[in-house]
This record gives C-alpha cells, sequence and structure tokens, in this order.
C-alpha cells in the first residue's frame, strides 16, 4: 500500500541529502569537538559551517545561534531566560493557541508566582494587538508569540508584536519552530531577541534544535556545565545532528521559492478539493495569512480520529486538530480559542505538506476522503 505522508507539521522526513551528509560524523568523523587534536578540531570546524548554514537562513549573525536538543529546550530556555535576567519582574505575556512548549512552562511558572496574560484570537485565528498593548505591564518580563500556529498554519504579526514589545522595553520570544524554512526570514531586521527552531520540522533528524539569541539581549543559560556553545548550553554537542540541522537549512534556504510556490499551490488544489465536494466543511485559520503549506478543515457532526482510522486504511497520514485522547472530549485548544462551533470543532483534520509531495498524491485524498465523509456521517446520529 502506498503511503501518502500529509503530517509535516508533526515531523519531516530527513532529506537525503541531510542524511548523507550526516552519516560520516557517526562513524569516520566521530572526535569531540572541544578536544585540542585536530581530529576533533576538524569536526569543530564543520559545526562553524553549520552554524553559519543556521545563520543564513534565519539572516542573522553565527553567534547568535546556540545548538539545542529541540524547540522545546529552545523555547523553555528562552523564556527561563528573560525571567533570570529580570527577577524583579514577574508577568508573562502570551496567546491561548500557543503550543505546549511555552503554553504548560507559562502555566507552570504561575505555580512558582508568575502572573499570566493569555491573548485571545478571532475566529480565524489572528491576534488583536491593541490587546496586546493594553496588557503590557511595569512588570512584564517577556511576551512570547508563535510566528506561525502548528494547527492551523495562521501567522502572526511578528514584526508589529516585536516593535510593541521593544517600545515598551519587554523581551520578545517567538516560537518559530513551524514557520523556519517556510517563509522568509532576517531578523537582523527585526527587534527579536528569542527565536526558537527545531531541526524535524525541516527535514533533519528529531532531537536537535536552535535557539537564536539577539546580541544585544541579556542571557542566562539553562543548561549549566562545561564551555560548550560559548558557555550559553553545556553538554557535548550532538554534532551529527548539528551538522543535519546545517545542512537542512540550506537546503531549505535553496527550497523557499518553491515552499511558496509548488506547495503553496498543492495545498490550495487539496484545500478547494475538499471544500468544494464535500457539504458541511470549513476552513480553519486565516485565509490567506497562513503558512503555504498548512490546511486544516473541520467536518461538521464527526470524529476527527474517526476521519483519521478511515484515511490510514488508504495509507493516508493526517493528524486530528482534536485532542479527543484517553477519554477527553475536549476539542483542540486552539480551535476552542478560536470559537469554531462544538459540531466542527471535534471533526478538524490538518494536513500538511512538503516539498516532497506531489500532485497526484493530493489527487488521491480529494478523491478517497468525500466517501469517508459520506460513510461516517451515514452513522452519525446527529448528521442534517
Amino acid at each position: 500500500m502506498r503511503t501518502v505522508y500529509l503530517d509535516n507539521n508533526a515531523t519531516t522526513r530527513v532529506d537525503p541529502l541531510v542524511l548523507e551528509e550526516m552519516l560520516p560524523f557517526f562513524s569516520e568523523r566521530y572526535g569531540n569537538p572541544s578536544s585540542m587534536h585536530s581530529f576533533g578540531g576538524e569536526v569543530g570546524k564543520e559545526m562553524t559551517l553549520a552554524r553559519d548554514r543556521v545563520a543564513g537562513l534565519l539572516g542573522c549573525d553565527p553567534g547568535e545561534i546556540i545548538f539545542t536538543s529541540c524547540g522545546t529546550e529552545s523555547d523553555n530556555t528562552a523564556i527561563r531566560s528573560a525571567l533570570e535576567a529580570n527577577p524583579d519582574k514577574k508577568h508573562i505575556i502570551t496567546t491561548k493557541v500557543e503550543h505546549p512548549a511555552v503554553l504548560n512552562l507559562a502555566k507552570n511558572l504561575v505555580k512558582k508566582g508568575y502572573h499570566l496574560t493569555m491573548l485571545g484570537v478571532d475566529s480565524e485565528g489572528s491576534l488583536d494587538l491593541e490587546e496586546l498593548k493594553a496588557s503590557i505591564r511595569d512588570d512584564t518580563a517577556i511576551i512570547s508569540v508563535m510566528w506561525a500556529n502548528n494547527e492551523t498554519g495562521t501567522l502572526f504579526p511578528i514584526r508589529e508584536i516585536a516593535e510593541i514589545a521593544k517600545s515598551r522595553g519587554v523581551l520578545f520570544h517567538t516560537d518559530a519552530v513551524q514557520a523556519v524554512g517556510k517563509i522568509p526570514m532576517n531578523l537582523s531586521k527585526l527587534p527579536v531577541d528569542f527565536l526558537a527552531i527545531s531541526g524535524h520540522k525541516l527535514h533533519a533528524p528529531k532531537g536537535v534544535g536552535a535557539l537564536y539569541v539577539k546580541k544585544s539581549t541579556p542571557f542566562r543559560p539553562f543548561m549549566i556545565g562545561g564551555h560548550q556553545e560559548r558557555g550559553r548550553r553545556a553538554g557535548t554537542e550532538a554534532v551529527p545532528g548539528i551538522i543535519a540541522l546545517g545542512k537542512a537549512c540550506e537546503l531549505a534556504q535553496n527550497n523557499i521559492a518553491e515552499e511558496n510556490e509548488s506547495v503553496r499551490f498543492l495545498r490550495d488544489r487539496l484545500e478547494s478539493g475538499i471544500l468544494n465536494s464535500i457539504p458541511n466543511s470549513r476552513l480553519n485559520g486565516h485565509p490567506t495569512e497562513r503558512l503555504p503549506n498548512t490546511v486544516n478543515i473541520s467536518f461538521k457532526f464527526i470524529e476527527g480520529e474517526a476521519i483519521l482510522l478511515l484515511l490510514n486504511e488508504h495509507g493516508i497520514c493526517a493528524s486530528s486538530g482534536s485532542a479527543c485522547t484517553s477519554g477527553s472530549l475536549e476539542p483542540s485548544h486552539v480551535l476552542r480559542a478560536m470559537g469554531v462551533p462544538f459540531t466542527f470543532a471535534h471533526g478538524s483534520i490538518r494536513f500538511s505538506l512538503s516539498r516532497f509531495n506531489t500532485r497526484d498524491e493530493i489527487d488521491f485524498v480529494i478523491a478517497k476522503l468525500p466517501p469517508i465523509i459520506e460513510r461516517l456521517r451515514s452513522m452519525s446520529p446527529y448528521s442534517e
């Protein structure tokens, strides 16, 4: 059975060119980059190249890049650093639609005495910047707003948010895990203090990420120990992953135009094919200000998990916007924040594409999905 993989916001395949570049660092080139001998020193030079490649994609100085294990570590490091650098400030601002790496950390910090403001979103998942301005207090330590939502793909106005934060003397962090490599960035021209990325979202392996820290931003390390990463992140570097992340960033930079043309074309074809052929379906997220690879659609009166199970029988991989696990009947926190009607919220499916998808795969999904929805609705006691 063929596999049609449309779950790239969950994880991506490792690009063959990335795999080829990282493999020698498991065997032939296994030196420790912190060693004094040339065998390790040569590995250190390759790490420098990887750092340059990450910086090239982000439009920043290589010295502003810290390698981490994942996006979650990067998010945690940034937020905790901001709080530690400003011990008298106990207020955090974020949104109701953040990834758990930010949202659950913020909620955990409330238990330790911090104050939290969670900004709402409108029906398209967009922020009200006036609400943001009104939420900033004298004791606000950090504002954390994701660049692109992982469920709907909705893009946030990062420049405007960062400028608001800067004008009030507040540090700004963005979880850009879903956005990096999909839309152009130039951090040298943005007042962003911290930015988190994750390798496995842009065709590098799992287990490697990076944190951008602007040169002028006060920083307190999360990992304490050795001198690695110029004392900013202790621990022997995961060299193969770092090499892979560097190559993936180079390829992403070279493929930005394709991401925003070819991948967007396939996404739009899938979106229109579904919405035009299936009644009582609706798009979740902003219609235009959205990642070029992401479409989230809800189907009235049916459960997303049931749709996924039947898609899986055809080898189609997607994900549900519903958190109906372990007996919970609560839909996605993102869709709830957007005010998606309950009858739609449970039946949401996210399709997320990559440059490895084809038109034939998209047409295959468009052909298979309508009978699945019709079958499930015929069994639903609530369908019209």
